[in-house]
């Protein structure tokens, strides 16, 4: 096994995919275009004034699973909240977004379930489709015919289609309209990851509610939501949204919830007040699009990566806060991200594997944080770099 290991970390470094963590130290002011704080949420003093309270009444851990004795009333409120966020009838809270759809694909699936998924469903979804022993078929990125033509061939009794409302890598968003409209007629379940979009999505008095709130989708008995906490709520966790009968079927079924350790209290508390932000500061989403907008229209004519997926067109109204940009190679995208790290901005360096379509790029995030200033160094440097970099 060893030698094995040797010879693994040999093909990396030769593959250029060798990663290590991106180590932060406190005090160290960096203009952050890689995290996913979308709201600036995780330094959020009422947050943390919400976990330290959590602390004080029940602890920092949360003892043992939720079946046990980890269920405390701040899950409880948590769940109900989110169900009342997002349009939904119910929530499960799980420890992380991971666990929350490795938890509900691995209880819907099985022998008798079909599985028709988006080809660029992020990695905790195509783990939970292998776990589940699911039949599995990828459909075009976006595409609503293929997937259509992949149910239409099924032989399962039961079909899930899953998808992400905002993509994690290429920030476009998918057709939920008319995947909802397939699964009715197939009788099927959707699955949408809001991971990308809770926080940042929705309009009008429902401005970051997630792209299913407000819509024909929220509470729709063919629909189910997974999301994280972890993300624009500035906290730790995840959820999946959906029916109280699906709610009932998951607390008995999913293993991830079933034999895991709950969720800790000062994480649901602090996820909590992110809720009670999002409602009372709709400003927050508004400004991830505004400085969206403004991140694509300084860097022009860079190659910022359309939502189309046509390399060198940049996005007039970025759909959320994802941006991506295409880089020659692996090697490029890893030294234009360091040299962008040692200028004082931070970008996301997404190599293969983490790519879908194999195209490694930088991607850059939005914040609601970031002033007129930010922006503008960071597009400086940005640009800087990329007139150097092949």
């Amino acid at each position: 096994m060893t030698r094995w290991l040797e010879e693994q970390a040999r093909v990396r470094e030769r593959r250029g995919l060798v990663r290590s963590p991106s180590v932060r130290r406190a005090n160290h002011r960096m203009i952050d275009l890689a995290s996913n704080d979308y709201l600036g949420l995780a330094t959020d003093n009422r947050l943390a004034e919400a976990a330290r309270e959590a602390i004080g009444k029940w602890g920092t851990g949360a003892t043992s699973s939720r079946l046990v004795a980890g269920t405390t009333e701040l899950h409880m409120e948590l769940e109900h909240e989110l169900a009342g966020l997002t349009g939904m009838d119910a929530a499960l809270v799980f420890s992380s977004g991971y666990l929350a759809n490795l938890g509900v694909t691995t209880a819907l699936g099985g022998p008798g379930t079909l599985i028709v998924a988006d080809e660029q469903c992020h990695a905790s979804l195509i783990d939970g489709f292998r776990l589940s022993r699911s039949e599995v078929r990828n459909f075009r990125h976006n595409s609503v015919q293929d997937a259509a033509d992949k149910l239409t061939a099924r032989t399962q009794p039961r079909a899930l289609i899953a998808v992400e409302s905002i993509y994690s890598v290429g920030g476009d968003a998918a057709p939920l309209t008319e995947l909802l409209e397939l699964a009715e007629e197939h009788d099927a379940m959707l699955l949408v990851d809001e991971a990308h979009s809770l926080g940042v999505s929705g309009s009008g008095s429902q401005a970051g509610h997630g792209a299913i709130a407000g819509t024909r989708l929220a509470g729709h008995p063919n629909v189910i939501v997974t999301a994280t906490l972890s993300k624009a709520l500035g906290s730790q966790g995840g959820a999946v949204l959906g029916s109280l009968l699906l709610r009932e079927h998951l607390v008995n079924r999913a293993r991830s919830f079933v034999f895991d350790t709950a969720l800790t209290p000062p994480a649901a508390a602090a996820a909590l007040a992110g809720i009670g932000v999002i409602r009372a500061e709709p400003w927050r989403a508004v400004a991830v699009h505004h400085n969206a907008a403004a991140l694509t229209s300084q860097l022009q004519p860079s190659r910022l990566q359309a939502v189309q997926g046509r390399p060198g067109i940049a996005v007039d109204h970025p759909i959320g806060a994802v941006q991506s940009m295409p880089m020659a190679s692996a090697d490029a995208a890893i030294a234009a991200c360091k040299a962008a790290h040692e200028a004082g901005v931070l970008v996301g360096c997404f190599r293969p594997p983490s790519v879908p379509d194999g195209v490694s790029r930088l991607r850059l995030t939005a914040r609601a944080t970031l002033t007129p200033t930010d922006i503008e160094q960071a597009c400086a440097t940005l640009r800087s770099i990329l007139e150097r970099t092949p």
